[in-house]
């Protein structure tokens, strides 16, 4: 049975066989049995890291004294569930990211000051996402918004929706307001130039 390790757009934490290109953690969250109890982070650092560790160092997805290891399908999902690529493994995309928050959210931008802002725009206390409205013809791309039920991300004048294994068949970006499940600070990231790596199925 797959662990309860899987990270949704939506900002659930799930339980499902699909793979993924990233994997990231909040600290440590689980249960010595390896299952999540209510807790969904123990600090407000929530990375995006790489599969393979630049040490080869492999210590499990749920070690007995080790952080909580999550998985995203891509770099996208990942932003929309609030978390930011790793200074450690990720160093490249780090420097990407925090450029791109120096230009469009805020000067100045260091590890620090970027995970609090982060953590205010991400969820509430009670482990609810935030979420806002926006106009879609304003959205760009490797942004996550909800359609009824689903979840789609932005891509040109598209919208994919989202599966844990991978995008479906692209639909017409529509015109109107929609939910959006990216934090706001991740957003204007976006648009300042930040580009995610995706998964393979959403190529056009």
């Amino acid at each position: 049975m797959p662990l309860q390790n899987r990270v949704l757009p939506t900002g659930e934490i799930v339980a499902n066989p699909a793979r993924g290109l990233f994997t990231g953690n909040r600290g440590i969250i689980h249960q010595p049995d390896g299952t999540l109890g209510t807790s969904r982070w123990s600090h407000k650092h929530w990375l995006v890291c790489t599969l393979d560790h630049p040490r080869g160092v492999y210590h499990g997805p749920m070690p007995e004294r080790g952080w909580s290891a999550l998985f995203f399908l891509d770099e996208a999902v990942a932003l929309a569930a609030g978390h930011r690529p790793c200074h450690y493994c990720r160093r490249d995309a780090y420097h990407a990211f925090r450029n791109a928050w120096a230009s469009g959210v805020a000067d100045g931008a260091d590890r620090m000051a970027m995970d609090t802002a982060l953590h205010r725009a991400r969820v509430t206390r009670t482990r609810q996402q935030i979420r806002h409205e926006a106009d879609l013809d304003t959205l760009p791309d490797g942004v996550f918004v909800l359609l009824g039920d689903a979840a789609y991300m932005v891509q040109g004048n598209h919208l994919l929706p989202f599966a844990p294994d991978g995008y479906g068949a692209p639909i017409p970006r529509p015109a109107g307001t929609a939910t959006v499940l990216t934090p706001r600070p991740m957003v204007d990231v976006l648009r300042a130039g930040f580009a995610p790596i995706l998964h393979p199925t959403s190529h056009l």
